[in-house]
């Protein structure tokens, strides 16, 4: 729901609206912002959206960044029963996104009717769904909006939606080649790299946006280790 304004150092300066995909890849390293268009700002404009991150393979990390736009009408979708799904990227339910990828995975927006039933791709290693709206029930577990639910690998299952119906975001792929760091905005498979790149952030030596480069947001090192016992400084490791 709503539009958001994307524009990063590539000189790229690209609004999204309902249903439609912005896939940037930050590779090397990529500078970019979102906010609400200048000519929107004088009324109210509830804004409703999905932000996900994907894991490069370690051999692409330092790849060039890259952006991508894909209007909702370029997405693949299927109706089947009480089961509508908009394929976001990757591959699944005989559906090929046009969003290209640097891994095999599937991302898929499904709405289902109450008691409609959506199976998940077998040929994924990790496999998840997060509750948007309503509740599931998998295996005769219920669970409600909010939650994030992970499946072991090579379990057939479904998940049948509730009373009220669900929507889900349903996603997986092949795992990670090795654990990542995680600090701020920074995702790397290494700390030394985490650390150039703040101290690259500190120096104001990465990219300016074009049309939006008055405002710089400080490393918040401060911030987080006052709140922290370990060494936030090296990242946080994720899988």
């Amino acid at each position: 729901q709503g539009a958001i304004l994307h524009r990063d150092s590539l000189g790229t300066s690209q609004p999204i609206l309902p249903g439609a995909v912005n896939w940037m890849t930050a590779g090397r390293g990529i500078v970019h912002s979102e906010r609400t268009d200048a000519a929107e700002r004088d009324h109210a404009n509830p804004l409703y959206g999905i932000q996900l991150w994907v894991a490069l393979p370690k051999a692409l990390e330092e790849t060039e960044p890259g952006f991508v736009h894909h209007p909702a009408e370029s997405l693949p979708a299927v109706t089947d029963g009480g089961l509508s799904l908009r394929l976001i990227a990757g591959e699944g339910w005989g559906l090929r996104s046009p969003v290209a990828t640097a891994s095999p995975l599937f991302y898929a927006d499904a709405v289902l009717a109450p008691g409609a039933a959506v199976p998940l791709p077998e040929q994924q290693e990790e496999r998840a769904a997060y509750v948007l709206e309503g509740s599931v029930s998998v295996s005769g577990d219920v669970f409600e909006a909010g939650r994030m639910l992970v499946f072991r690998a090579g379990d057939k299952l479904a998940l049948i939606a509730g009373p009220q119906g669900a929507r889900l975001l349903l996603l997986g792929g092949a795992a990670m080649d090795g654990p990542r760091y995680l600090f701020w905005n920074f995702v790397a498979s290494s700390r030394e790299r985490i650390e150039q790149a703040k101290e690259a952030w500190r120096a104001q030596s990465f990219p300016k946006v074009p049309g939006d480069a008055e405002e710089f947001i400080p490393l918040p090192e401060a911030r987080v280790k006052a709140g922290a016992a370990t060494r936030p400084s090296e990242g946080s490791p994720t899988s």
